[in-house]
């Protein structure tokens, strides 16, 4: 990371900002339980002196397929000096893999110090960016544009906060900044769209060795259907004149005992691309595999297979403007704090996903996680603490 540049704007207090984010990264708080960082976030804007008034929650919970017992977090301030409402954003549940964390400092890193689970970082830390920069404000009472704080909920399973929420709520933000994975100065201006498919293939159970001819095996129908995916490549990484997506088969689930034919297989499966029309065509073949296969396998007296398929939008695809105004003021901070901003493009989902999608045009940060999703994670504090420097500068509007 280069030295940063000296700059008139106002610095957060880093070691308070350090503290916070072991702190919050420390707190059980997966998806759909969220309750408890809820709690920390709220107690530490009110002791910076927020208004009980101007901090909610939602139901967004009442609309997600996960269903959950807490909603979004927003915090709300009108502005102090003129200026377009601005958004700053970090989901607040982890994958269950941090549940138990013990979050340590390490020289340059902090890691979990129980090595059974993973730190939490993503996307704790993207929380203590977007709180720093409310706590300070309300601390030092910093000039500011009007300015909405908000902490989703239920990324790690689809996104579900931002997606449902009622973008009322959020009070009109013209320029929206996100945190979450990566280093300091990568700007995420675009990132893959994705659909969810659940499988379900019934069969007929008979005894595999006293009658196998009057079954009808639905973990064969299910082979088969992979098997006839994988060889025509519409698994992996898929390519088709100069398009690519990618499709995967992540769970299968079925059978009780070798000795009994299988009747009941599950599935779940996705396939993304960039592309919305080529994630489409994976999708329709999918789906055009399995119900082949469910007629390929006969019993005796010539019963099928039945399938039945739900499919799920998970998130569309969306590519920000090169001169889309959140991207150039976070390419201004991020050069303010002496860093050289890189725009990248994911292959993975985002909240931003759903803002974008939805008429808010959204920039992500990365705020110096590493590793994520396994036991192996680390937060860079380097990272993290210009991280803190940058969401400061957007959030004063500097």
């Amino acid at each position: 990371m280069a030295k940063a540049k000296s700059t008139s704007a106002v610095e957060p207090d880093l070691d308070k900002a350090l503290d916070l984010v072991m702190r919050l990264m420390a707190v059980p708080g997966g998806s759909g339980n969220e309750g408890a960082v809820i709690h920390l976030i709220t107690a530490e804007l009110r002791k910076a002196g927020a208004k009980p008034a101007d901090i909610s929650t939602d139901d967004v919970y009442k609309r997600s397929p996960l269903g959950g017992k807490v909603g979004n977090l927003l915090f709300k301030l009108p502005g102090t000096q003129p200026g377009p409402r601005r958004l700053l954003m970090a989901h607040m549940d982890t994958v269950p893999l941090c549940i138990g964390c013990k979050p340590v400092r390490k020289g340059a890193f902090v890691r979990s110090a129980d090595k059974t689970t993973g730190l939490g970082a993503d996307d704790r830390a993207g929380c203590a960016v977007v709180l720093t920069a409310a706590l300070e404000i309300l601390r030092r009472k910093l000039p500011h544009p009007p300015l909405t704080f908000y902490w989703p909920v239920q990324e790690e399973v689809g996104l579900f906060g931002a997606h449902y929420i009622d973008l009322a709520l959020l009070a009109k933000p013209k320029l929206a900044f996100n945190w979450d994975g990566g280093a300091a100065e990568k700007l995420t201006i675009g990132a893959t769209g994705a659909y969810r498919l659940m499988i379900q293939i019934s069969g007929l159970a008979s005894h595999a060795g006293g009658a196998p001819e009057k079954g009808v095996s639905a973990i064969t129908i299910a082979g088969l259907a992979i098997a006839k995916l994988h060889q025509h490549g519409w698994l992996g990484l898929i390519e088709r004149d100069g398009i690519r997506g990618t499709a995967n088969i992540g769970v299968i689930r079925g059978g009780d005992a070798t000795n009994v034919i299988t009747d009941r297989v599950d599935l779940k499966a996705e396939c993304r691309s960039h592309d919305p029309m080529f994630r489409k065509r994976i999708l329709a073949e999918i789906v055009a595999a399995f119900r082949e296969a469910s007629t390929a396998v006969e019993s005796s007296d010539g019963t099928t297979g039945k399938i039945k398929i739900e499919t799920r939008l998970d998130y569309e695809s969306f590519k920000l403007a090169d001169d889309e105004d959140c991207v150039l003021a976070a390419e201004r901070a991020a050069t303010d704090v002496g860093l050289t901003p890189i725009r990248a493009v994911s292959n993975g989902g985002l909240d931003a996903n759903w803002l974008s999608a939805r008429g808010i045009p959204t920039v992500t940060l990365g705020c110096g996680q590493m590793n994520v999703h396994t036991v192996n994670e680390r937060l860079n504090i380097r990272e993290f603490t210009a991280a803190c420097r940058i969401g400061l500068r957007l959030a004063t509007g500097i």
